[in-house]
């Protein structure tokens, strides 16, 4: 007897939820107790998580005692395998993952770098496919991944152009499913802050939309050391803050693996220590995100997903152990929508206005097909807001003759040819070291065999056998070193080269649109007054910028490149800056943060 097809409502919301676990086998401390934990507050959590991405979940042991907690709200779920140690990637879902791969990133670190380890564990992006109802519409394609790690600041990141390019990656995988009519979850543990280079890439050429700044527009760029956030001028943010409106969800003074290696030895040994979240928080940032689309090339009577609400959790402390579940707090949100009825064309599209100027504590933000479509940018304008971060969209409904089949096409919003420029490079330096370090192996490897042979030599008139002894040692480490660079220099760099040709070549090609873009821009500019929307910001000053104003304030021209020299300066950036004295504005500002 042939199983029935189990038939699932279509959903009227959709909780999802990111986490990294921090699960590293033997160096993450108490990592089963904590795990064993995680598992139990994802299943008793006030609102059940019906999608969840979980990162740096490293073994099947971990996944297992995480699903046996939460296979009753969770029942399907899928463990990544990549690499040599596993991708630490896992997807948990309510409803069944009818397809599902494991994309590697071309670019990810480097196995010299063996005490790092991303080389190793292989990183990628896991991909899921997943039916909550029946129809093609109702597959939410869903994207995890988990980026190269930073280990050093901005301007000494050997790793920038790597994260850069996994960013260019995500992108293009959500891209496709997009236009695929998917609606589309990208989640997980990126690496990057909103002001940084892979962040202005994945907003900018995926048609998704970072959920916390979709509510939260004014939240933070980075942490409040970062020079970036010194010029908006801010009080430095308390913990609270930090959770309620940045969105920090690393290295905030609420975690207690965060705290001073003192701080932890007094915890662990009983002392009670209570965080006062009224107190400061300089040093917490975004990492964690949630990107969503409701995709394109879909039917237009099909009702939009709207983002209810997003919010920092996994905050509490293990009941036991008194610490911290991670040194990372996870990212929840609710996305819903109405039931179908029998509404308008008019209705389905808020009227023209800004994102930026709804509640946003209250309203709920639609993500439509026609937000994202680019004929509602009548003419997209580099900003110094879009060099570093998209603003939110400006909504107007299209028009009543326009072709259904144009609507679903969906084109990139090109950044500023600068800061292609910027990632060039990047990928530049990156070819430099490369060059360098394969002639350097490949040498090395050369003089390593000529040393063998000198030894081998050596050994055939030694007479004395502890010498021989010492010959033949010396000959064989010798040797065994020298394979070994000639395998990563010869196998290895030439591989990393190969996967940096093909990224300076795609931009290469968006540095070309966005060379027209600036050109048409810069025609305008020169004729009458600009009357295209444009509603990006520019936390320079902690000020906005309204183009489509003709009384806007703009921001001191040589005032404003001192201060931007002095950042530079202190902090030793070595970005490409682009002042535009005719546009007044500053772009091309330092990529990923730490």
């Amino acid at each position: 007897m042939q199983s029935e097809k189990p038939v699932f409502e279509t959903p009227s919301s959709i909780n999802i939820l990111t986490y990294n676990c921090w699960g590293l086998k033997y160096l993450a401390k108490h990592r089963a107790e904590r795990l064993q934990e995680i598992g139990r507050s994802i299943a008793a959590a006030v609102t059940t998580p019906e999608i969840v991405g979980l990162q740096e979940c490293w073994t099947q042991e971990d996944y297992l005692a995480v699903r046996r907690q939460t296979r009753h709200i969770l029942p399907h779920g899928k463990f990544y395998h990549s690499g040599i140690f596993g991708a630490g990637l896992a997807i948990l879902s309510k409803w069944p993952i009818v397809e599902s791969n494991m994309v590697r990133y071309p670019l990810n670190g480097r196995p010299t770098a063996f005490f790092r380890g991303d080389w190793y564990v292989g990183k990628g992006v896991a991909c899921a496919s997943i039916q909550t109802a029946d129809g093609r519409e109702s597959i939410i394609e869903v994207f995890c991944t988990h980026m190269h790690a930073p280990y050093a600041a901005e301007a000494e990141d050997s790793y920038m152009c790597h994260r850069t390019a996994q960013a260019w990656e995500i992108a293009r995988l959500m891209r496709q499913a997009a236009e695929r009519g998917h609606a589309v979850v990208g989640l997980g543990d990126f690496n990057l802050t909103p002001s940084s280079l892979g962040y202005r890439l994945i907003t900018n050429h995926a048609p998704v939309q970072d959920i916390w700044r979709f509510l939260h527009p004014d939240s933070s760029l980075a942490s409040a050391t970062h020079p970036l956030e010194k010029t908006r001028r801010r009080e430095i943010p308390s913990v609270g803050y930090n959770l309620r409106e940045n969105g920090a969800t690393c290295d905030s003074a609420l975690n207690t693996w965060r705290w001073s290696q003192k701080q932890q030895k007094q915890l662990f040994r009983g002392k009670s220590i209570i965080v006062d979240q009224s107190q400061p928080d300089p040093r917490a940032k975004r990492l964690d995100y949630i990107f969503f689309s409701n995709g394109l090339s879909v039917s237009p009577r099909s009702v939009p997903w709207r983002i209810e609400s997003a919010k920092v959790g996994m905050t509490e402390r293990h009941p036991t152990l008194d610490c911290s579940l991670s040194d990372h707090f996870s990212v929840e949100t609710t996305i819903t929508r109405a039931p179908p009825g029998p509404t308008s064309d008019a209705d389905a599209l808020p009227k023209q206005e800004t994102i930026r100027e709804q509640t946003t504590d209250t309203a709920l933000r639609t993500l439509t097909n026609t937000s994202l479509h680019p004929t509602l940018y009548t003419s997209y304008n580099p900003s110094p807001t879009s060099s570093f971060l998209p603003g939110p969209l400006t909504r107007t409904p299209s028009p009543p003759e326009a072709n259904p089949s144009e609507a679903s096409v969906w084109s990139p919003r090109y950044l500023p040819s600068s800061v292609y420029e910027e990632i060039l490079a990047l990928i530049s330096s990156d070819k430099r070291r490369a060059h360098r370090q394969r002639r350097l192996r490949l040498c090395h490897f050369i003089a390593s065999v000529i040393v063998s042979i000198i030894c081998f030599i050596a050994i055939w008139w030694s007479s004395r056998a502890g010498i021989s002894f010492m010959l033949v040692l010396i000959s064989t480490l010798n040797l065994g070193g020298g394979i070994l660079q000639g395998l990563i220099g010869g196998l290895f760099e030439e591989s990393e080269l190969r996967a940096l040709e093909e990224f300076e070549w795609e931009m290469d090609r968006c540095k070309e649109h966005a060379e027209t873009v600036d050109g048409k821009e810069s025609g305008v500019s020169e004729g009458a007054p600009k009357e295209q929307s444009f509603d990006n910001e520019y936390h320079g000053e902690g000020r906005r910028i309204q183009q489509n104003s003709l009384e806007e304030t703009r921001i001191g021209g040589e005032e404003e490149k001192e201060l931007w020299e002095k950042v530079r300066a202190s902090e030793g950036y070595s970005g490409k800056e682009n002042w535009r004295r005719g546009q007044g504005r500053f772009v091309g500002f330092p990529g990923n943060a730490g």
